[in-house]
């Protein structure tokens, strides 16, 4: 991998838990400790897990957050899609947060990879 690489999937990250926040700004109020809590909670737990495991030294803790920041993007994935069939976003919201999401679920997968 090369050597900034962590930095540009943390940017990716950063860019994807803000934009999910500006999109979930306009979901029913209804919705506020539901799916948009929910939503903002699993998008910044991407990148919050991703940053912690980072942090570690053991391999296998190191790998622990970054399964967990992993599964917290898929989890953000099937919320975003759940929020396009409400109709809480548009079509061209989905697809841009899809199309970041699998940015960086491939770069993070390779990073997992990478510590098996």
């Amino acid at each position: 991998m090369k050597s900034n690489f962590p930095e540009q999937l943390k940017k990716k990250m950063d860019e994807y838990v803000h934009f999910v926040y500006k999109i979930s700004k306009n979901f029913p109020k209804g919705e506020l400790y539901g799916v948009t809590s929910q939503l903002r909670r699993s998008s910044l737990s991407v990148i919050l897990n991703y940053i912690e495991g980072f942090a570690r030294q053991r391999k296998a803790v190191k790998l622990n957050f970054w399964e967990i920041s992993y599964g917290s993007l898929k989890e953000s994935k099937y919320l975003l899609h759940f929020c396009l069939v409400e109709k809480y976003i548009n079509k061209e919201e989905y697809s841009k947060a899809i199309e970041m999401s699998e940015e960086i679920g491939a770069m993070l997968w390779k990073s997992i990879q990478s510590l098996k």
